[in-house]
């Protein structure tokens, strides 16, 4: 079969793991890279892997007939535009999160993509987990009955650089979105309600860009099963990925990986390894596994596993947590929607 041909926007950290992903694919070909820095490091790079194309226009790549499929890995505010005129040009496109930091612009370019007929898979990675994979199984399955309460722990090993702070889009687009994501994905249920609370116990600089380090959410869900997110930007002792979904006949969680299994038991104590340490060690498999995906949808025409409805879900229960944490009190993900489409910006 004629290899689906692909081409990355973006070519940081996020890009070149793609890139790496994509190459352990025999139907895949990487035929260009783009990216704003683009130089003979990337180049040099870039021809390690067989990649003949190098550019810092990335619209080259979406013009490139010969292209089948976008990675779209360069920074949030691009991701619409890049959406809407790769749509326009018949690629099916790979979209790493959020959109957007707005929904009235998510909600374009997911537009864009339904009136062409083209596919858009989200990065919601986390979703290609081993681990949540099986929650989301017996959930669905019934397993543990109707869910009552969905717990989720996500807590970084150390806090972003001050410069990343600023751009990132505050803690619950940037961090929590993934478990906002998560939620939904293991419930089964759209998020309709948020109460937040947040602080500053880390480092003094999320206070200067209107953010915090530290946050919980309780979540409604249409289902009527409620919940509970926590996170926070620095767990001294690595990685913090846990999930517990509480239902009517039992419950099933799933605890941190590690490097090994072993457990170390002496007169003095009992230990084991710290969690991995961080997202791409923890998640190095469901990177691979959320690609591979993608292009099988590509190569079959099926239904992508995360797309931009999921991305607005998402979002939608970001906004509403922030503006939750503004006004001191729970907001419903339709209340907030409705005061951003009313152009009202809580900074």
């Amino acid at each position: 079969m004629q290899k689906v041909r692909v081409g990355i926007i973006g070519a940081g950290r996020i890009g070149k793991i793609h890139v790496d992903n994509l190459l352990r694919l025999p139907q895949v070909e990487v035929a260009a890279v783009s990216d704003l820095f683009a130089g003979p490091e990337l180049e040099a790079w870039a021809a390690e892997r067989g990649i003949a194309s190098v550019t810092k226009d990335s619209g080259e790549i979406i013009a490139n007939p010969d292209i089948d499929a976008i990675f779209i890995c360069s920074s949030t505010d691009t991701h619409v535009p890049l959406i809407q005129q790769a749509a326009a040009a018949g690629k099916h496109i790979f979209c790493e999160k959020p959109v957007s930091m707005d929904i009235k612009q998510t909600i374009e370019a997911t537009q864009a993509v339904e009136e062409v007929g083209v596919k858009l898979q989200i990065g919601f990675n986390r979703r290609f987990d081993h681990n949540f994979k099986r929650i989301a199984e017996h959930v669905q399955g019934g397993t543990i009955g109707s869910t009552h309460i969905v717990k989720i722990t996500s807590r970084d090993p150390n806090p972003p650089h001050k410069d990343y702070i600023r751009v990132s889009g505050g803690m619950f687009m940037d961090m929590m979105i993934h478990d906002f994501d998560m939620a939904r994905f293991v419930s089964g249920s759209e998020i309709v309600e948020v109460y937040t609370q947040g602080a500053v116990l880390i480092d003094p600089a999320f206070s200067e860009y209107g953010d915090v380090d530290t946050a919980i959410v309780s979540l409604k869900f249409a289902n009527g099963a409620i919940g509970v997110i926590d996170n926070s930007r620095q767990a001294v002792y690595g990685y913090d990925q846990r999930v517990e979904v509480f239902g009517s006949k039992g419950s099933v969680a799933v605890t941190n990986d590690y490097p090994n299994t072993a457990e170390i038991s002496t007169a003095e104590a009992v230990y084991r390894d710290k969690p991995l340490h961080f997202f791409l060690e923890r998640y190095q498999a469901a990177y691979v596994e959320e690609t591979r995906m993608f292009i099988e949808c590509i190569i079959y025409d099926k239904p992508v596993p995360v797309s931009g409805t999921d991305a607005l879900g998402a979002e939608r229960a970001a906004l509403a947590a922030k503006l939750s944490l503004q006004l001191g009190r729970p907001v419903k993900t339709d209340e907030a929607v409705q005061l951003a489409e009313q152009h009202l910006h809580f900074a």
